[in-house]
């Protein structure tokens, strides 16, 4: 996932949300300097990874997405997850997006301190562009599959990634519907001395 269900997961608790977002962009070293609360946020990131990686639904949409996006195709499910939990976000809170993030973005800037430098740029573009609701969009999708492109060593991987996602999209689409709410609950029903 990347990070609107990422945070999600995580929202029902402020420095488990700050440490899942995080989970990306920190060392091993700088998660050993960081209050116990945000480190087991940083664990629940890399705990939710190997869920999903290992989930049936998600293991079938990157088989289905691999012949034409390679090792690629768990990145862009990642993404592609995003933009589905947005099509479908009624379905999952109470809260509108756009509400949920504007309080995911004062969060994090309230926690700007404890984050890494390559954060203290992206946070404010991530801000500025409102990259949360964005991902509900077609155009925030190419957007963010165009800058993972650009951070690729194989860039043609990601070409025609939305096509493909628009191709079946009612497959993806019902996937995730089947993978978020056991999402959900192994999230929900793990205690902070698993993470």
């Amino acid at each position: 996932m990347n990070y609107l269900a990422h945070l999600f997961l995580s929202a029902h608790d402020e420095a488990l949300t700050v440490g899942n977002f995080l989970g990306d962009f920190i060392s091993n070293k700088e998660v050993a300097k960081l209050p116990l609360p945000f480190r087991q946020g940083i664990f629940l990131h890399r705990r939710i990874d190997s869920f999903t990686d290992q989930h049936p639904s998600v293991r079938e949409s990157v088989r289905r997405l691999h012949p034409y996006h390679g090792r690629y195709a768990p990145v862009i499910l990642d993404v592609m997850h995003d933009f589905i939990l947005s099509k479908n976000w009624l379905h999952y809170s109470e809260k509108s997006l756009p509400e949920f993030a504007q309080n995911i973005y004062a969060l994090l800037e309230r926690h700007l301190y404890l984050m890494p430098p390559v954060l203290h740029k992206r946070l404010p573009r991530m801000i500025a562009d409102d990259w949360l609701t964005k991902y509900g969009t077609e155009e925030g999708l190419r957007f963010t599959l165009e800058r993972l492109k650009l951070r690729s060593s194989k860039p043609w991987f990601f070409d025609n990634a939305v096509e493909s996602m628009n191709l079946d999209y009612p497959a993806y689409e019902a996937g995730f519907n089947i993978f978020f709410p056991d999402a959900l609950d192994f999230v929900k029903n793990l205690t902070l001395e698993d993470v």
